[in-house]
């Protein structure tokens, strides 16, 4: 993985960058989309912002020495900084932050955020998590 970012200065310029993006896209299409949706449509603002992505990002186990492929996919990796997981769910779950938590420890990242667009407001579907 590339250089992961530790300027916490820089990480809250990209955070705020993406939860822009999130805000916009969420005033644009409302709740009630799936969840690829919406993990396309924020990939878009966040390179029109000119932040660097990746989407569906494979997270690979290290398990006894071996990189083992265990199917699980990054949304959004943003910067090489910031974890993005996207949810259309009716709530957010312990299992949905634990997910996050378990890239996080994977990437070696240190920040998430657990964006659920099937809210009223975006500001209700934000959770930060920072490890």
């Amino acid at each position: 993985m590339t250089q992961i970012i530790t300027d916490f200065r820089r990480l809250n310029e990209i955070s705020y960058k993406v939860i822009g993006g999130a805000y916009k896209v969420h005033s644009e299409l409302g709740p009630g989309l799936l969840e690829s949706t919406y993990e396309a449509c924020l990939a878009y603002e966040l390179i029109q912002a000119g932040l660097k992505i990746e989407q569906q990002k494979a997270m690979p186990v290290i398990y006894q020495g071996a990189k083992l492929d265990a199917g699980y996919r990054i949304d959004l990796l943003v910067e090489n900084s910031i974890v993005l997981e996207i949810k259309s769910a009716e709530s957010i779950a312990p299992i949905h932050k634990a997910q996050l938590m378990t890239y996080l420890k994977l990437s070696g990242v240190k920040l998430g955020l657990l964006l659920n667009f099937n809210v009223k407001d975006m500001k209700a579907g934000i959770t930060r998590i920072v490890m």
